[in-house]
């Protein structure tokens, strides 16, 4: 993870964002919201439209819609969003709990070691089974040239 502060809060976003929302309740559980949490947008579900752009530079065009969750909560000086895919409010609500706290300087390292790390570990073995899983199909294809 990178050191900049920005950069370092965009990738833990995108971590508790793809985390599993069962493995990111098991982590948040022992960070329960205090008393002073203020929940500024409650946990709302809607539909985004994707663009992409043909070899990364073409000409936009709509993909399809995609369901989204925001939410975000206010933890003292510290607000906390999150968006994540699908309808899952909880798990757009921990996240958004995850990110304030976070941004405490008295709480970052323990919750780095007991929730950003473990999330990071199980993503990188769900995203190495998947790509052994894809690499298990791979098909080569040869072409044989005839001598004429």
């Amino acid at each position: 993870m990178d050191t900049s502060p920005h950069l370092a809060r965009a990738q833990w976003m995108s971590l508790l964002a793809q985390a599993d929302p069962a493995e990111l309740a098991a982590a948040m559980g022992a960070f329960a919201p205090s008393a002073d949490a203020a929940w500024l947008r409650p946990a709302q579900t809607g539909l985004y439209m994707l663009r992409c752009r043909i070899g990364g530079s073409g000409p936009q065009f709509n993909v399809g819609e995609v369901t989204v969750t925001r939410c975000s909560v206010q933890l003292g000086q510290h607000i906390g969003h999150a968006w994540v895919r699908g309808s899952h409010s909880r798990h757009a609500e921990l996240a958004a709990l995850a990110d304030a706290l976070l941004q405490d300087p008295a709480r970052h390292a323990h919750l780095r070691m007991q929730v950003i790390e473990p999330l990071r570990r199980s993503l990188h073995a769900r995203r190495d089974a998947a790509s052994r899983k894809a690499a298990a199909s791979k098909v080569e294809f040869f072409t044989v040239v005839r001598g004429e």
